[in-house]
């Protein structure tokens, strides 16, 4: 079959159609084509236009008719549209037409030459394929799978057990590496996953093995299934009569540890695993799954599905897109799989961990069995310790009753006190030192964590303007800041409204104070490398996503650049750091913090107190020595901080502008980012990159915008506004006239100390442009006003805006507010629309899947 990237448009008229394309590839009978990105070019077969961008997509290709056949490669290239226009031409066509001979040639010699290897690859044995006799299905660069141990089940007799992860700032993937630590105390074999993996997967054997075992199993459900059903990863069922590993009575154990990013939404490695999985379960509204962690029982068998359909039956205005969706359904392709679930999210977001519920009922539903109770942990509180309640209360009680049993399990050895012993822990990478004039190229961008993929895709980019927002009398900071992109347009291109990430930086004085502390040499150059000399059974994962940040790079660069030495370290990094203190009184003093009895310690003297990685290596336990690697294992990375960009793409196409409030408690702590952002000045580099927003205009000019942003909230509201004052003045007199209403709810303390914008507000008006403009002066009167009561007095207007005229609602603030909002919308629909509470709620639900109610909200 042919399919063309989600990401990726084919242009119509003069250019090729997905029919045309098809067509040609059919020529080629002996090809099936994958749409699955691979790491090499081996031949060009097409041309495409991607969203008028050049960038490169791949495909596999593999040849159907001899199963042993090495694997081809080939590589889609996206070509800028004036060459596109040229398709239809006649030597367009030659040149089509001696490719497909050049690709038919190339064929026949490699099957001839390779006749003779795929018959003796042919002859491995009856009934056992290449897969289910010791290969992996981490694909490895030349799309087969790779050897692996044979498992010892004395030693592990609870089996093996894959541990996935879908992470944002890598919390999942510390949760699941925790896991795998404590996997063989407890008689389990672990394997880490990174969810990306698991559509990047080049184990063609796999997916051809699944192809075949399961009828009318699409690629999806294919690709799917070569990962979390990996034969070699199956154990012999429990209930087996003679004890026997058969692949009729075998199946795969796996966790999930789902983190939540922003309202609800998938993190950026675990987004094409989430989209596969809504198609083949059927579930179409991932933001209607109810699951109380304290409430799910445990399953005792797979494919439940009575709570998400009838949850599902309850909004009859869904049936209907419901009915198809589920049409897509497979309800028994993973029902060889248990599961169990732990998701990482924060309650002051209204769709609270909503991708581990997505993926504990998606699992559910396509005939997997789960075998805990799902764990929900909330960052508002106390994430970790819901993380240890659950691994401790729920998961290995019920993994070690299902799979060990009675089985003797071999237990770490114990200090006195019951204390771990602290041997220093093995480490995932190594640290290469170079020399000062060595040539090393940078490590390959697939070894690199998906998690830490914005440290590559940064450009340094020159800040143009400066200047504060809020008057002089007010002691607080908020600052409009203006960054050139000109020299970037490739890769920093932006659509109105999207968001800029910025990558901070370390006070220089941080860096050598804990360079000195830990006897770091700041100017060695280093490159870190896939540790493969440290990993026994119980490490088994592929090297790919292994590293933290490309290198080489300096020590100076790592410490200022990737490492959080500043943010409070969470209890669990603390017991890492543990094990490296010289001086008992230290040791004793991290593992009792990190410890459950020593919460309340941690939060009043590491929270609380602002104390970071550099505090407790420089003052407070210095008898700390670790190796580089070691320290770049344990201290956590510095996250990108993102800002809605405050200005129009059409207008500012080469300056993005942002608008950024200083954090700051005194002397005692300033906010990283936006302390290093005050901290600069024009001409200064910043290194920031674009990340897409929710934020989009309506494409009818005749919808209304009814906006919310108090604060640094007016953002995206500053930039939709430029937009429409554009399209305004390129309109003529009647299609002005016909433009939407534009209506402002914007927030402040005081009118003459914090009213950000208020000369363009006005000017905004004043030409027609901003219809309407609501201000809330909080602490300009007895009793406080805020946005959402503003809203309640109109009511009326609202309701028409909504309903009659199609209005487009966005909200951009804090999490306090925008539930305000949502509230008073709720009460405003169901008053002027004559509804329950309960369908009030579900008309703005079907207005966030149309679009039409966006909100971007922080904590």
């Amino acid at each position: 079959f042919f399919r063309p990237f989600s990401s990726c448009s084919i242009a119509s008229g003069s250019t090729p159609t997905p029919a045309q394309w098809r067509q040609l590839l059919d020529s080629c009978k002996h090809f099936v084509i994958y749409n699955r990105p691979v790491e090499y070019i081996s031949s060009y077969i097409a041309l495409v236009e991607v969203k008028a961008r050049v960038e490169a997509y791949y495909c596999r290709v593999r040849i159907k008719s001899q199963p042993a056949v090495p694997n081809y490669r080939i590589h889609i290239f996206a070509m800028s549209s004036s060459i596109l226009e040229n398709i239809g031409s006649p030597t367009a066509v030659i040149g089509f037409g001696a490719t497909t001979l050049l690709l038919l040639g190339t064929t026949y010699y490699f099957l001839k030459s390779s006749e003779e290897q795929s018959s003796r690859d042919g002859r491995r044995g009856s009934g056992s394929s290449s897969i289910s006799s010791g290969t992996a299905n981490n694909g490895t660069a030349n799309g087969h799978a790779e050897k692996v141990k044979e498992l010892d089940r004395s030693k592990y007799p609870g089996g093996h057990l894959t541990i996935y992860y879908g992470s944002q700032t890598g919390t999942a993937q510390m949760f699941a590496k925790q896991i795998a630590s404590e996997c063989e105390s407890h008689g389990f074999c672990p394997r880490i996953v990174d969810l990306q993996d698991v559509v990047d997967n080049e184990d063609v054997d796999a997916i051809d093995e699944q192809e075949a075992a399961f009828a009318n199993l699409d690629g999806d459900g294919a690709l799917i299934r070569a990962t979390l059903s990996h034969p070699h990863y199956r154990d012999a069922d429990a209930e087996t009569k003679d004890g026997q590993s058969s692949q009729s009575q075998s199946r795969s154990k796996a966790l999930f540890f789902m983190a939540t990013y922003g309202e609800g939404e998938p993190t950026d490695n675990a987004q094409q695993f989430v989209e596969m999985m809504k198609g083949k379960s059927g579930i179409s509204n991932i933001y209607k799954i109810e699951t109380p962690g304290a409430e799910r029982s445990i399953s005792s068998g797979g494919g439940s599905s009575s709570n998400l359909e009838e949850k599902k039956a309850e909004d009859d205005d869904n049936m209907a897109a419901t009915a198809s969706f589920m049409s897509g359904r497979n309800a028994t392709f993973l029902n060889d799989l248990d599961y169990a679930v732990f998701g990482l999210g924060n309650k002051q977001y209204e769709h609270y961990n909503n991708m581990s519920r997505f993926i504990d009922a998606a699992l559910e539903q396509c005939g997997a069995t789960r075998v805990a109770a799902i764990g929900l942990g909330d960052d508002d509180d106390d994430l970790e310790g819901d993380f240890e309640t659950w691994k401790d209360n729920v998961l290995w009680p019920s993994l070690t009753d299902k799979y060990v049993k009675g089985a003797a399990v071999v237990k770490t050895k114990k200090e006195e006190g019951g204390v771990t012993s602290l041997s220093l822990p093995s480490c995932p990478y190594v640290a290469e030192y170079l020399k000062t004039d060595e040539n090393v190229a940078e490590v390959d961008q697939s070894l690199i964590q998906t998690s830490a993929k914005h440290y590559s895709q940064a450009e340094d980019c020159p800040i143009v303007a400066r200047r504060e927002l809020r008057d002089p009398s007010d002691p607080g900071s908020t600052l409009h800041m203006e960054i050139d992109i000109s020299k970037h347009m490739d890769t920093m291109k932006y659509q109105t409204a999207d968001n800029l990430g910025i990558l901070p930086k370390n006070d220089p004085a941080t860096v050598e104070a804990v360079a000195n502390a830990l006897n770091f040499d700041l100017d060695a150059r280093f490159q870190l490398q896939p540790n493969t000399t440290d990993q026994g059974d119980s490490s088994s994962s592929s090297s790919k996503h292994t590293l933290p940040f490309p290198t080489p790079c300096t020590i100076r660069t790592c410490l200022t650049q990737y490492c959080d030495l500043a943010g409070p370290p969470r209890r669990s990094d603390l017991k890492q750091l543990a094990p490296y203190a010289r001086n008992p009184i230290d040791r004793k003093a991290l593992l009792r913090m990190s410890s459950k009895e020593g919460k309340a310690e941690y939060k009043e003297k590491i929270v609380e107190a602002y104390v970071g990685i550099a505090d407790i290596v420089t003052r407070l336990c210095t008898s700390i020595e670790i190796p580089l690697e070691h320290f770049i294992m344990v201290c956590p990375r510095l996250q990108p901080r993102y800002y809605t960009i405050s200005s129009s793409s059409t207008v500012f196409p080469k300056t993005i502008h942002i608008t950024l409030a200083v954090l700051e408690d005194g002397v005692v702590f300033k906010g990283l980012c936006s302390g290093h952002l005050a901290g600069m000045k024009t001409g200064d580099m910043v290194r920031a990159f674009v990340r897409e927003s929710t934020f989009r205009l309506p494409k009818q000019v005749e919808r209304p915008l009814l906006m919310f942003g108090p604060g640094t909230g007016i953002a995206p509201m500053r930039a939709m506004l430029q937009e429409r004052s554009h399209q305004r003045k390129n309109m003529g007199v009647d299609q002005q006239q016909q433009q939407g209403a534009n209506i402002l709810y914007f927030g402040c303390k005081n009118r003459s100390m914090d009213y950000i914008y208020h000369d363009e507000l006005e000017s905004f008006q004043n030409e027609g442009t901003l219809t309407e403009l609501h201000l809330a002066f909080s602490r300009e009167q007895a009793q406080k006003v805020y946005v959402q009561h503003l809203l309640a007095k109109n009511a009326k207007d609202t309701w028409k805006l909504i309903h009659d005229d199609k209005a487009s609602i966005f909200v951009c603030g804090a999490v306090k507010m925008g539930a305000d909002v949502d509230h008073a919308l709720q009460d405003i629909i169901s008053a002027e629309g004559g509804m329950s509470r309960e369908k009030a709620k579900a008309y703005l639900n079907k207005m966030t899947a149309a679009g039409r109610f966006v909100q971007e909200l922080w904590c």
